[in-house]
């Protein structure tokens, strides 16, 4: 089974998004399961995992009930709770226990975001990850290299939490940087509790990268994390003003080409059932 670890679903008829008043205009309209299940095909896969994209609970229980009417299509919601809430326990147990609940599967904060670069070590914030954990869920990392050095230190103290990076820590490829997020995702990857999304990278390069601009992110995460750590996200619709969706998932393939097909299979497929406990 093919599947989608990370694209998004937005109504700009529902809920105001201000972050997409800044995106290119092609993407700032509505995109459905429709729009979504026509993406797919063109790359044959088979299911998906729909991420959240604000910071509103109300947006977490829209994405439960759409992937609850379209179950042949979304495996999975990564949504939003806060954090800091004193009550976020409360509030995971209560979505979970919904009729639409099992398909709950991880929480994400936009932490790049966040002034602080190391946000994710408050007390009040680890309080709420730990939460996530204890109820038997992922949290997605949705950072910089500013935050990476946090990363480190969470993922170490919080050990029983499954953490998910996505779209590789967001490297500056259109600068041509590595180094200083090499050495980061190197220190990140030597704790077994986080997963790295191979997602998210066409938004970071200049316009026309071709594949050899990201190939030394694709080896550094492999190098690293290994084909077992790995998972595809299209980042869709978010991608298409740099690429389609069938060439994002092809850049993918381009950028792990060396794996055999047991590899291949966990990548594109296996290591999200297992990271999100799918059926």
């Amino acid at each position: 089974m093919r599947i989608d670890a990370h694209h998004h679903l937005w109504d700009v008829r529902k809920r105001d998004y201000d972050w997409l008043k800044t995106q290119d205009p092609q993407i700032q309209r509505t995109f459905d399961v429709s729009d979504l299940q026509i993406a797919m095909a063109s790359a044959a896969i088979d299911r998906t995992i729909v991420v959240q994209t604000v910071h509103e609970l109300g947006e977490t229980r829209d994405l439960l009930a759409t992937a609850a009417a379209h179950a042949e299509t979304i495996a999975g919601v990564v949504g939003w709770v806060d954090l800091v809430d004193p009550a976020v326990s409360d509030t995971l147990v209560e979505l979970m226990a919904g009729e639409d609940g099992s398909f709950l599967v991880g929480i994400r904060h936009v932490v790049h975001n966040e002034p602080d670069a190391g946000w994710l070590m408050r007390a009040d914030v680890r309080r709420g990850l730990q939460a996530v954990g204890e109820a038997g869920l992922a949290y997605e990392l949705l950072v910089r290299t500013r935050e990476l050095p946090a990363v480190i230190e969470v993922a170490e103290s919080l050990p029983d939490v499954k953490f998910v990076l996505d779209h590789i820590g967001k490297p500056p490829i259109a600068e041509g940087g590595c180094d200083e997020w090499a050495d980061l995702i190197t220190a990140i990857a030597a704790h077994p509790n986080v997963t790295c999304k191979l997602s998210g990278l066409v938004s970071e390069a200049k316009p026309g990268a071709t594949t050899a601009d990201f190939q030394p992110y694709g080896d550094r995460i492999l190098e690293t994390f290994g084909a077992g750590r790995i998972m595809f996200g299209s980042d869709w619709p978010v991608c298409l003003p740099y690429r389609s969706y069938e060439g994002v998932y092809e850049l993918a393939v381009e950028l792990v080409q060396g794996l055999s097909a047991s590899e291949l299979a966990a990548v594109f497929g296996l290591n999200a059932v297992a990271v999100y406990g799918l059926a």
